[in-house]
This record gives structure tokens, C-alpha cells and sequence, in this order.
């Protein structure tokens, strides 16, 4: 895939370089104007000395569908936490692991990612492998691989990148 230069507007230069300055300043914790100046002009000079070669343009409706995501993704971690520590706890630890091969249809590398992270981030579940568009996942029973084999994690993510173009 080859990077596309495309250089950025003023205005998000400005604001590229204050979110920049922004970080410098929560993790120097310093307000000495030396340090208060140098990180402005460190994050100017960041900001300007990427601008035309970065491929990053804002999608704003990306990042906040994916930002709308993260709740139903923590109310899912919440939901399996739950259904792990009922396993854990009952006395014959009904536990049945197994393997899962998931072909996703998913067409972007970071949405493969993601989906990759997300089924790992919920308990009982770990991707141990990703190739391409097919994750190997390990689920510690029957219930925990349904909810991988249902393409429910799956679908929430085609839906944040449906307008995004392929790249795999």
C-alpha cells in the first residue's frame, strides 16, 4: 500500500500542534515558561514536519462510530466477566477449551485488528493467531465460542469501517 501525501490544512496544523502541546504539558507536569515554550515549539515543529507525508486525514465519522463502539464493547467484556466467574466458581469447573478457525469478512487491516483486540480484551477468550482475514481464537466453552461464531463482534465492526476503502 503506498502512502499518499496529502498536506493539511492550516487550521488542523494549529490544532494537530495544540493537542501536541497538550500531551507535552500533562506529561512534563512542568509550568516553568522554558519548559512551557519549548513544548510549543516542539509540537509545531511535530505537527509541520509531518504534515505533508502523513496519511492521516481526520475521519471524524470513524473515530466516533469507533468511539460509540467502546461502550458496547465494555458492556460484552462485563457480560463475559460475569459468565467466566460463574464457570470459575462452580464446583465441577465445566470448562470445555477449544480452537475456533473465524473467516471474517472484514476488508481493512485495521478492522482486523480490532476485532482481533476486541475478542481478547473480552474474558475467556484470546485471538492466538491472525492471517490475513482468518483469526485463530481459543474459547474456554461452548457459550464463549458461540459468541465468536455468531460474527456479533464482527458485524459491530463492519458497521464503524462500511465506508472505508479496502485494503486487503
Amino acid at each position: 500500500m503506498a502512502i499518499r501525501s496529502r498536506p493539511i490544512s492550516p487550521k488542523f496544523l494549529f490544532l494537530k500542534a495544540m493537542v501536541l502541546f497538550m500531551f507535552w504539558v500533562l506529561l512534563s507536569a512542568s509550568f516553568e515558561w522554558i519548559h512551557l515554550s519549548l513544548g510549543l515549539v516542539f509540537s509545531f515543529a511535530v505537527a509541520w514536519g509531518n504534515a505533508g507525508h502523513s496519511s492521516f486525514v481526520p475521519k471524524f465519522r470513524l473515530w466516533s462510530r469507533i468511539l460509540l463502539y467502546f461502550p458496547w464493547l465494555f458492556y460484552k467484556i462485563v457480560q463475559s466477566s460475569l459468565h467466566l466467574s460463574k464457570l470459575i466458581l462452580h464446583p465441577a469447573l465445566p470448562i470445555a477449551p477449544q480452537l475456533i478457525s473465524v473467516e471474517s469478512k472484514l476488508n481493512h487491516h485495521a478492522a482486523i485488528v480490532l476485532l482481533g483486540n476486541s475478542i481478547t480484551l473480552t474474558p475467556g477468550t484470546v485471538t492466538a493467531e491472525v492471517d490475513r482475514n482468518k483469526l485463530i481464537v481459543h474459547a474456554l466453552d461452548q457459550p464463549l465460542s458461540e459468541g465468536i461464531k455468531n460474527k456479533q463482534i464482527e458485524s459491530k465492526i463492519a458497521e464503524i469501517f462500511k465506508d472505508q476503502e479496502p485494503d486487503l
